[in-house]
């Protein structure tokens, strides 16, 4: 019998140090996070308040949330942009599968096109085209202009 209380009491012991380790980690965990900054929040909520009551036209919630996330990011730098689930599918859609092409980069210089870079085992690649070539005719047809 007293071997199984001492045993139940180093458990006791174990349990009681690992309860008091997890909240000393949830406290630091939390403290390291920074606080939301309230004031700009309410701000924000009182913006939407009175969109939904004074304008002009019915606006959806959603849309009207969507639509402050989406300008939220768009105005962190020119290559930043939220997509709602729908937007990221068609992202996606338009991003995967399989294209096809000569595999060249081009810009236009005197009328002329310019190869800005083949793109690497692609058929112009294979054909030997460099960067800065200027492509004059295709198929014997001048493509000046």
């Amino acid at each position: 019998m007293g071997q199984k209380l001492k045993i139940a009491g180093w458990v006791s012991i174990g349990v009681f140090a690992g309860a008091l380790t997890t909240v000393s980690l949830q406290t630091v965990a939390r403290g390291a996070m920074t606080p939301l900054p309230l004031e700009e929040i309410q701000q924000l909520s009182a913006v939407f308040g009175l969109i939904k009551t004074d304008y002009v036209e019915p606006v959806d919630d959603k849309k009207l949330i969507t639509d402050a996330i989406s300008g939220m990011v768009s105005s962190l730098d020119p290559h930043s942009q939220y997509f709602d689930k729908k937007s990221f599918k068609e992202f996606r859609e338009g991003t995967t599968g399989r294209f096809v092409g000569v595999g060249i980069e081009i810009t236009q210089e005197d009328g002329l096109i310019k190869i800005v870079s083949p793109i690497e085992g692609s058929p112009a690649f294979r054909a030997g085209l460099k960067t800065n070539d200027l492509i004059t005719k295709i198929d014997d047809t001048a493509v000046k202009g």
